[in-house]
Protein backbone atom coordinates (compact mmCIF):
# COMPACT_ATOMS: atom_id res chain seq x y z
CA UNK A 1 0.00 0.00 0.00
CA UNK A 2 1.46 3.35 -1.10
CA UNK A 3 1.52 5.90 1.70
CA UNK A 4 2.89 9.44 1.84
CA UNK A 5 4.61 11.30 4.63
CA UNK A 6 2.28 13.58 6.60
CA UNK A 7 1.90 17.02 5.08
CA UNK A 8 2.42 18.91 8.33
CA UNK A 9 4.15 18.69 11.67
CA UNK A 10 1.81 18.36 14.65
CA UNK A 11 1.11 21.22 17.02
CA UNK A 12 2.48 20.84 20.53
CA UNK A 13 -0.75 19.87 22.23
CA UNK A 14 -4.53 19.86 22.28
CA UNK A 15 -6.59 21.56 24.95
CA UNK A 16 -8.72 19.48 27.30
CA UNK A 17 -11.82 20.70 25.46
CA UNK A 18 -10.33 19.59 22.14
CA UNK A 19 -9.45 16.19 23.55
CA UNK A 20 -13.07 15.74 24.59
CA UNK A 21 -14.35 16.93 21.22
CA UNK A 22 -12.09 14.70 19.12
CA UNK A 23 -12.06 11.67 21.42
CA UNK A 24 -13.51 9.36 18.76
CA UNK A 25 -10.64 10.30 16.48
CA UNK A 26 -8.07 9.90 19.23
CA UNK A 27 -8.97 6.27 19.89
CA UNK A 28 -8.43 5.32 16.23
CA UNK A 29 -4.88 3.92 16.21
CA UNK A 30 -4.07 5.33 12.77
CA UNK A 31 -5.10 8.87 13.82
CA UNK A 32 -4.49 9.07 17.56
CA UNK A 33 -3.23 12.14 19.38
CA UNK A 34 -0.46 12.82 16.87
CA UNK A 35 -2.78 12.69 13.88
CA UNK A 36 -5.26 15.01 15.55
CA UNK A 37 -2.48 17.44 16.38
CA UNK A 38 -1.50 17.36 12.70
CA UNK A 39 -5.08 18.23 11.75
CA UNK A 40 -4.95 21.19 14.11
CA UNK A 41 -1.70 22.28 12.49
CA UNK A 42 -3.03 22.01 8.95
CA UNK A 43 -4.09 24.88 6.70
CA UNK A 44 -6.71 23.82 4.14
CA UNK A 45 -8.20 25.97 1.39
CA UNK A 46 -11.59 25.11 -0.13
CA UNK A 47 -12.40 26.67 -3.48
CA UNK A 48 -16.06 27.57 -3.48
CA UNK A 49 -18.66 27.30 -0.74
CA UNK A 50 -21.13 25.61 -3.09
CA UNK A 51 -22.26 22.07 -3.73
CA UNK A 52 -19.00 20.27 -2.92
CA UNK A 53 -17.59 23.04 -0.78
CA UNK A 54 -20.54 22.83 1.62
CA UNK A 55 -20.01 19.28 2.93
CA UNK A 56 -16.24 19.71 2.64
CA UNK A 57 -16.24 22.76 4.91
CA UNK A 58 -18.58 21.15 7.41
CA UNK A 59 -16.54 17.97 7.77
CA UNK A 60 -13.15 19.68 7.67
CA UNK A 61 -14.33 21.93 10.48
CA UNK A 62 -15.76 19.01 12.44
CA UNK A 63 -12.52 17.07 11.97
CA UNK A 64 -10.54 19.82 13.65
CA UNK A 65 -8.55 21.36 10.80
CA UNK A 66 -6.79 24.28 12.45
CA UNK A 67 -7.03 26.87 9.66
CA UNK A 68 -9.85 26.56 7.19
CA UNK A 69 -9.91 28.98 4.26
CA UNK A 70 -12.52 29.36 1.53
CA UNK A 71 -12.56 31.57 -1.55
CA UNK A 72 -15.92 32.50 -3.06
CA UNK A 73 -17.36 35.75 -4.43
CA UNK A 74 -20.95 34.52 -4.83
CA UNK A 75 -24.12 35.07 -2.82
CA UNK A 76 -26.61 32.47 -1.63
CA UNK A 77 -29.57 31.89 -3.96
CA UNK A 78 -32.68 29.84 -3.36
CA UNK A 79 -31.71 27.36 -6.10
CA UNK A 80 -28.54 26.57 -4.13
CA UNK A 81 -30.31 25.18 -1.11
CA UNK A 82 -31.19 21.68 -2.35
CA UNK A 83 -27.50 20.75 -2.37
CA UNK A 84 -25.45 23.48 -0.64
CA UNK A 85 -26.24 22.40 2.91
CA UNK A 86 -23.83 24.89 4.42
CA UNK A 87 -26.47 27.58 3.84
CA UNK A 88 -30.09 27.96 4.91
CA UNK A 89 -33.22 29.89 4.05
CA UNK A 90 -32.21 32.90 6.14
CA UNK A 91 -28.90 33.12 4.25
CA UNK A 92 -30.48 33.91 0.87
CA UNK A 93 -28.89 37.12 -0.41
CA UNK A 94 -25.90 36.91 1.93
CA UNK A 95 -22.39 36.30 0.67
CA UNK A 96 -21.48 32.64 0.87
CA UNK A 97 -18.36 33.62 2.81
CA UNK A 98 -20.42 35.24 5.58
CA UNK A 99 -22.83 32.32 5.68
CA UNK A 100 -19.94 29.83 5.75
CA UNK A 101 -18.19 31.71 8.56
CA UNK A 102 -21.27 31.50 10.79
CA UNK A 103 -21.86 27.84 10.05
CA UNK A 104 -18.24 26.79 10.59
CA UNK A 105 -18.12 28.69 13.88
CA UNK A 106 -21.23 26.82 15.00
CA UNK A 107 -19.77 23.45 13.99
CA UNK A 108 -16.39 24.02 15.64
CA UNK A 109 -15.35 27.19 17.46
CA UNK A 110 -11.73 25.97 17.63
CA UNK A 111 -11.27 26.37 13.86
CA UNK A 112 -9.64 29.51 12.49
CA UNK A 113 -11.90 30.44 9.55
CA UNK A 114 -10.39 32.61 6.80
CA UNK A 115 -12.75 33.96 4.15
CA UNK A 116 -11.55 35.27 0.81
CA UNK A 117 -14.45 37.14 -0.80
CA UNK A 118 -13.00 37.30 -4.28
CA UNK A 119 -12.84 35.33 -7.49
CA UNK A 120 -9.88 33.00 -7.99
CA UNK A 121 -7.80 34.25 -10.91
CA UNK A 122 -4.26 34.48 -12.26
CA UNK A 123 -3.46 37.46 -10.05
CA UNK A 124 -4.18 35.80 -6.70
CA UNK A 125 -4.05 32.02 -7.15
CA UNK A 126 -0.37 31.18 -6.56
CA UNK A 127 0.08 33.60 -3.66
CA UNK A 128 -3.14 32.35 -2.05
CA UNK A 129 -2.26 28.67 -2.47
CA UNK A 130 1.17 29.28 -0.95
CA UNK A 131 -0.56 30.13 2.35
CA UNK A 132 -2.05 26.65 2.61
CA UNK A 133 -0.92 23.02 2.84
CA UNK A 134 -3.61 21.46 0.64
CA UNK A 135 -6.44 22.69 -1.57
CA UNK A 136 -9.87 21.17 -2.25
CA UNK A 137 -11.28 22.04 -5.67
CA UNK A 138 -14.92 21.35 -6.43
CA UNK A 139 -15.44 24.04 -9.05
CA UNK A 140 -17.66 23.34 -12.05
CA UNK A 141 -15.86 24.98 -14.96
CA UNK A 142 -12.82 23.83 -16.86
CA UNK A 143 -10.98 27.15 -16.94
CA UNK A 144 -10.82 27.27 -13.13
CA UNK A 145 -9.83 23.60 -12.92
CA UNK A 146 -6.78 24.17 -15.12
CA UNK A 147 -5.93 27.32 -13.16
CA UNK A 148 -6.10 25.37 -9.88
CA UNK A 149 -3.88 22.63 -11.28
CA UNK A 150 -1.20 25.03 -12.48
CA UNK A 151 -1.30 27.27 -9.40
CA UNK A 152 -0.98 24.23 -7.10
CA UNK A 153 1.99 23.01 -9.16
CA UNK A 154 3.69 26.40 -8.87
CA UNK A 155 2.93 26.55 -5.14
CA UNK A 156 4.26 23.02 -4.71
CA UNK A 157 1.23 21.66 -2.87
CA UNK A 158 -1.24 18.81 -3.51
CA UNK A 159 -4.91 19.30 -4.13
CA UNK A 160 -8.00 17.13 -3.99
CA UNK A 161 -10.28 17.43 -7.02
CA UNK A 162 -13.94 16.55 -7.17
CA UNK A 163 -16.54 16.80 -9.90
CA UNK A 164 -20.28 16.08 -10.03
CA UNK A 165 -23.03 16.09 -12.65
CA UNK A 166 -26.50 14.60 -12.39
CA UNK A 167 -25.88 11.17 -10.76
CA UNK A 168 -22.13 10.86 -11.38
CA UNK A 169 -19.08 12.00 -9.46
CA UNK A 170 -15.30 11.77 -9.69
CA UNK A 171 -12.51 12.33 -7.17
CA UNK A 172 -8.72 12.27 -7.39
CA UNK A 173 -5.62 13.72 -5.76
CA UNK A 174 -3.20 15.66 -7.94
CA UNK A 175 0.34 16.62 -6.96
CA UNK A 176 2.75 17.78 -9.64
CA UNK A 177 5.84 16.86 -7.61
CA UNK A 178 4.65 13.35 -6.69
CA UNK A 179 2.32 12.03 -9.37
CA UNK A 180 -0.27 12.86 -12.01
CA UNK A 181 -1.85 16.25 -12.52
CA UNK A 182 -5.28 17.23 -13.78
CA UNK A 183 -3.63 17.86 -17.15
CA UNK A 184 -2.67 14.18 -17.29
CA UNK A 185 -6.35 13.27 -16.93
CA UNK A 186 -7.57 15.97 -19.32
CA UNK A 187 -4.70 17.17 -21.54
CA UNK A 188 -7.21 19.23 -23.53
CA UNK A 189 -10.54 20.63 -22.36
CA UNK A 190 -13.66 19.25 -24.04
CA UNK A 191 -15.21 21.45 -26.73
CA UNK A 192 -17.26 24.25 -25.14
CA UNK A 193 -20.86 23.15 -24.74
CA UNK A 194 -20.02 19.44 -24.92
CA UNK A 195 -20.19 18.93 -21.14
CA UNK A 196 -23.16 20.69 -19.48
CA UNK A 197 -22.68 22.58 -16.26
CA UNK A 198 -24.76 21.74 -13.19
CA UNK A 199 -26.95 24.74 -14.05
CA UNK A 200 -27.66 23.14 -17.44
CA UNK A 201 -27.65 19.44 -16.61
CA UNK A 202 -28.65 19.43 -12.95
CA UNK A 203 -27.19 17.50 -10.04
CA UNK A 204 -28.66 15.17 -7.43
CA UNK A 205 -28.30 17.12 -4.20
CA UNK A 206 -27.14 14.24 -2.03
CA UNK A 207 -24.36 13.43 -4.51
CA UNK A 208 -22.57 16.52 -3.20
CA UNK A 209 -22.38 14.89 0.22
CA UNK A 210 -21.05 11.63 -1.22
CA UNK A 211 -18.27 13.23 -3.27
CA UNK A 212 -17.56 16.06 -0.82
CA UNK A 213 -17.03 13.65 2.06
CA UNK A 214 -14.63 11.56 -0.05
CA UNK A 215 -12.67 14.73 -0.79
CA UNK A 216 -12.39 15.45 2.93
CA UNK A 217 -11.33 11.87 3.59
CA UNK A 218 -8.48 12.31 1.09
CA UNK A 219 -7.43 15.60 2.67
CA UNK A 220 -7.31 14.00 6.12
CA UNK A 221 -5.19 11.14 4.78
CA UNK A 222 -2.75 13.59 3.20
CA UNK A 223 -2.51 15.69 6.34
CA UNK A 224 -2.00 12.78 8.73
CA UNK A 225 -0.04 10.47 6.42
CA UNK A 226 -2.34 7.48 6.89
CA UNK A 227 -3.81 5.17 4.30
CA UNK A 228 -3.42 5.14 0.54
CA UNK A 229 -4.48 8.43 -1.05
CA UNK A 230 -6.06 8.70 -4.48
CA UNK A 231 -2.83 10.04 -5.94
CA UNK A 232 -2.47 8.21 -9.26
CA UNK A 233 -6.05 6.97 -9.17
CA UNK A 234 -9.40 8.33 -10.34
CA UNK A 235 -12.44 7.26 -8.33
CA UNK A 236 -15.69 7.22 -10.33
CA UNK A 237 -19.05 6.99 -8.57
CA UNK A 238 -22.39 6.18 -10.21
CA UNK A 239 -25.16 6.96 -7.73
CA UNK A 240 -27.88 5.34 -9.86
CA UNK A 241 -26.11 1.99 -9.96
CA UNK A 242 -24.44 2.65 -6.58
CA UNK A 243 -21.04 1.61 -7.88
CA UNK A 244 -17.51 2.84 -7.33
CA UNK A 245 -14.65 2.03 -9.62
CA UNK A 246 -11.03 3.15 -9.66
CA UNK A 247 -8.83 3.84 -12.67
CA UNK A 248 -5.06 4.21 -12.57
CA UNK A 249 -3.56 7.50 -13.71
CA UNK A 250 0.04 8.13 -14.71
CA UNK A 251 1.95 11.32 -15.47
CA UNK A 252 2.39 12.04 -19.15
CA UNK A 253 6.10 11.35 -19.82
CA UNK A 254 6.04 14.02 -22.52
CA UNK A 255 4.11 16.54 -20.44
CA UNK A 256 5.64 19.99 -20.10
CA UNK A 257 6.36 21.20 -16.57
CA UNK A 258 4.22 24.06 -15.32
CA UNK A 259 6.35 27.21 -15.23
CA UNK A 260 3.70 29.95 -15.37
CA UNK A 261 -0.03 30.55 -15.46
CA UNK A 262 -1.70 31.10 -18.81
CA UNK A 263 -4.93 32.42 -20.35
CA UNK A 264 -7.38 29.73 -19.25
CA UNK A 265 -10.47 31.33 -20.74
CA UNK A 266 -8.76 31.30 -24.12
CA UNK A 267 -7.48 27.74 -23.60
CA UNK A 268 -10.95 26.44 -22.72
CA UNK A 269 -13.17 28.76 -24.72
CA UNK A 270 -12.28 28.92 -28.39
CA UNK A 271 -15.89 28.19 -29.31
CA UNK A 272 -16.91 30.58 -26.55
CA UNK A 273 -15.11 33.34 -28.45
CA UNK A 274 -16.92 32.23 -31.59
CA UNK A 275 -20.22 32.44 -29.72
CA UNK A 276 -19.42 35.97 -28.54
CA UNK A 277 -18.62 36.95 -32.11
CA UNK A 278 -21.83 35.37 -33.40
CA UNK A 279 -23.88 37.17 -30.76
CA UNK A 280 -22.38 40.57 -31.59
CA UNK A 281 -25.06 42.41 -33.54
CA UNK A 282 -27.38 39.42 -33.32
CA UNK A 283 -28.74 39.83 -29.79
CA UNK A 284 -32.10 41.22 -28.75
CA UNK A 285 -33.23 42.13 -25.25
CA UNK A 286 -36.26 40.55 -23.60
CA UNK A 287 -38.17 43.85 -23.86
CA UNK A 288 -37.66 43.79 -27.61
CA UNK A 289 -38.68 40.13 -27.73
CA UNK A 290 -41.91 40.98 -25.89
CA UNK A 291 -42.68 43.60 -28.55
CA UNK A 292 -41.86 41.11 -31.32
CA UNK A 293 -44.18 38.51 -29.81
CA UNK A 294 -47.01 41.04 -29.59
CA UNK A 295 -46.41 42.00 -33.21
CA UNK A 296 -46.39 38.32 -34.20
CA UNK A 297 -49.72 37.80 -32.45
CA UNK A 298 -51.14 40.69 -34.48
CA UNK A 299 -49.82 39.16 -37.69
CA UNK A 300 -47.37 42.01 -38.20
CA UNK A 301 -44.16 40.04 -37.73
CA UNK A 302 -43.04 36.54 -38.63
CA UNK A 303 -40.31 34.62 -36.78
CA UNK A 304 -39.81 31.34 -34.95
CA UNK A 305 -38.83 31.44 -31.28
CA UNK A 306 -36.76 28.39 -30.29
CA UNK A 307 -35.95 27.27 -26.74
CA UNK A 308 -32.64 25.35 -26.79
CA UNK A 309 -32.73 24.24 -23.14
CA UNK A 310 -33.31 20.71 -21.89
CA UNK A 311 -36.89 19.49 -21.61
CA UNK A 312 -36.86 19.47 -17.81
CA UNK A 313 -35.94 23.14 -17.68
CA UNK A 314 -39.06 24.05 -19.62
CA UNK A 315 -41.16 22.61 -16.82
CA UNK A 316 -39.80 25.33 -14.52
CA UNK A 317 -40.38 28.40 -16.67
CA UNK A 318 -40.92 29.30 -20.33
CA UNK A 319 -41.19 32.17 -22.76
CA UNK A 320 -44.64 31.80 -24.34
CA UNK A 321 -44.73 30.80 -27.96
CA UNK A 322 -41.36 29.05 -28.07
CA UNK A 323 -40.83 25.69 -29.74
CA UNK A 324 -38.35 23.28 -28.23
CA UNK A 325 -35.18 22.16 -30.02
CA UNK A 326 -32.38 21.29 -27.54
CA UNK A 327 -28.86 22.59 -28.01
CA UNK A 328 -27.49 19.10 -28.70
CA UNK A 329 -29.58 18.93 -31.88
CA UNK A 330 -27.93 22.10 -33.14
CA UNK A 331 -24.42 20.97 -32.22
CA UNK A 332 -24.75 17.62 -34.01
CA UNK A 333 -26.57 19.17 -36.96
CA UNK A 334 -29.79 17.17 -36.70
CA UNK A 335 -31.87 20.30 -36.09
CA UNK A 336 -30.83 22.06 -39.27
CA UNK A 337 -32.87 20.22 -41.96
CA UNK A 338 -36.17 20.68 -40.13
CA UNK A 339 -35.86 24.36 -39.26
CA UNK A 340 -38.63 26.57 -40.66
CA UNK A 341 -37.92 29.29 -43.15
CA UNK A 342 -37.78 32.89 -42.01
CA UNK A 343 -36.07 34.60 -39.07
CA UNK A 344 -35.11 32.51 -36.05
CA UNK A 345 -34.87 33.73 -32.46
CA UNK A 346 -33.10 31.43 -29.97
CA UNK A 347 -33.18 31.53 -26.20
CA UNK A 348 -31.85 29.45 -23.30
CA UNK A 349 -31.57 30.05 -19.57
CA UNK A 350 -29.04 32.88 -19.61
CA UNK A 351 -27.91 33.40 -23.20
CA UNK A 352 -24.81 31.21 -23.24
CA UNK A 353 -26.21 28.11 -24.94
CA UNK A 354 -28.29 30.09 -27.41
CA UNK A 355 -25.17 32.01 -28.48
CA UNK A 356 -23.38 28.69 -29.04
CA UNK A 357 -26.25 27.58 -31.27
CA UNK A 358 -25.95 30.83 -33.22
CA UNK A 359 -22.47 29.75 -34.28
CA UNK A 360 -23.99 26.65 -35.90
CA UNK A 361 -26.80 28.56 -37.58
CA UNK A 362 -24.56 31.28 -38.96
CA UNK A 363 -22.17 28.62 -40.21
CA UNK A 364 -25.11 27.04 -42.04
CA UNK A 365 -25.96 30.33 -43.72
CA UNK A 366 -28.86 31.33 -41.44
CA UNK A 367 -27.41 34.77 -40.84
CA UNK A 368 -30.78 36.27 -39.89
CA UNK A 369 -30.84 34.21 -36.68
CA UNK A 370 -30.57 36.14 -33.39
CA UNK A 371 -30.69 35.17 -29.74
CA UNK A 372 -32.16 36.62 -26.55
CA UNK A 373 -29.63 38.22 -24.25
CA UNK A 374 -30.11 37.04 -20.67
CA UNK A 375 -32.47 34.28 -21.79
CA UNK A 376 -35.45 33.20 -19.75
CA UNK A 377 -33.77 34.51 -16.59
CA UNK A 378 -34.07 38.04 -17.91
CA UNK A 379 -37.60 37.31 -19.15
CA UNK A 380 -38.76 36.30 -15.67
CA UNK A 381 -36.97 39.21 -14.01
CA UNK A 382 -38.27 41.92 -16.36
CA UNK A 383 -41.34 40.62 -18.17
CA UNK A 384 -43.04 37.86 -16.16
CA UNK A 385 -41.93 37.74 -12.49
CA UNK A 386 -44.79 35.34 -11.67
CA UNK A 387 -42.64 32.45 -12.97
CA UNK A 388 -39.99 30.83 -10.76
CA UNK A 389 -36.26 31.18 -11.38
CA UNK A 390 -33.68 28.42 -11.19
Amino acid sequence: MQTLAPLVEPVAELSDAEVRRYSRHLIIPEIGMTGQRRLKSARVLVIGAGGLGSPALLYLAAAGVGTLGVIDDDVVEESNLHRQVLHGQSDIGRTKIDSAADRVAEVNPYVNFVGHTERLDNDNAVELFSQYDVVLDGTDNFATRYLVNDAAALAGIPYVWGSILRFSGQVSVFWADRGPQYRDLYPEPPPPGMVPSCAEGGVLGVLCASIGSIMVNEAIKLITGVGRPLLGRLLIHDALEMTYRSLELHPDPEGEPITALSDYEDFCGVAGADAAEAAAGHTIAVDELAEWLDARDRGEKNFTLIDVREAGEREINTIPGAVHIPKADFLDGTALPGLPEGPLVLHCRSGVRSAECLVVLHGAGRNDAVHVGGGVQAWVERIDPTQPQY
